[in-house]
């Protein structure tokens, strides 16, 4: 998170469609943070997106004449996404994919590392640790919740260096928050 990865996503698709080069972008529907049919960056850059529920919805609604293939939040697709984007790369289109590579414990994000594999090219993007200002290649939870996928940005999540980083603080607040909620019930 807050490393510019959705930045870069617009950025490149812009650069076709300046170019005129048919482009379409899609994002998971889940992702209603700032818009539902544009990918917004946390700097507030956008482009125009078609929320999509699954791989296979996306891969239906590529246009014949699209030539560039822009999918935001990755990590938030099924594991058809991979299938998906070798079909279409196959079928001569540019597939960019923006995404995190790893969840909130510091395990692979699929389908991210499996994409990773099969692709041409793979820019890794790192935000700024929030608490010393190193490398961020971790995504930090700050708020509660037994959930993988909870979409938040600032107040949920902080980039983390891996000095910084500690899988287990988000889980220790949880225990916090039940440990004082037990308390309170005893008074």
């Amino acid at each position: 998170m807050f490393s510019g990865k959705s930045e870069e996503l617009i950025r490149r698709v812009t650069r076709y469609h300046l170019a005129r080069v048919p482009t379409q972008t899609f994002k998971p529907s889940l992702d209603t943070r700032y818009a539902v049919t544009e990918v917004v960056s946390h700097s507030r850059m956008s482009t125009e997106a078609t929320p999509v529920s699954s791989a296979d919805e996306l891969l239906h609604a590529v246009h014949d004449r699209t030539v560039v293939v822009g999918i935001d939040e990755g990590q938030f697709f099924d594991d058809d996404l991979v299938d998906v984007a070798e079909l279409l790369a196959g079928a001569g289109k540019n597939i960019i994919v923006a995404g995190l590579d790893l969840d909130y414990l510091g395990r692979p994000f699929e389908p991210m590392p499996a994409l990773m594999l099969r692709a041409e090219y793979v820019t890794k993007t790192l935000a700024v640790c929030h608490r010393c200002g190193g490398p961020g290649l971790f995504t930090q939870r700050v708020m509660q919740s037994d959930k993988l996928v909870v979409i938040g940005a600032t107040g949920s999540y902080e980039a983390r260096c891996r000095r910084c980083y500690d899988p287990t603080e988000a889980s220790q607040q949880t225990l916090d928050v039940e440990l004082r909620g037990n308390e309170s019930t005893r008074r």
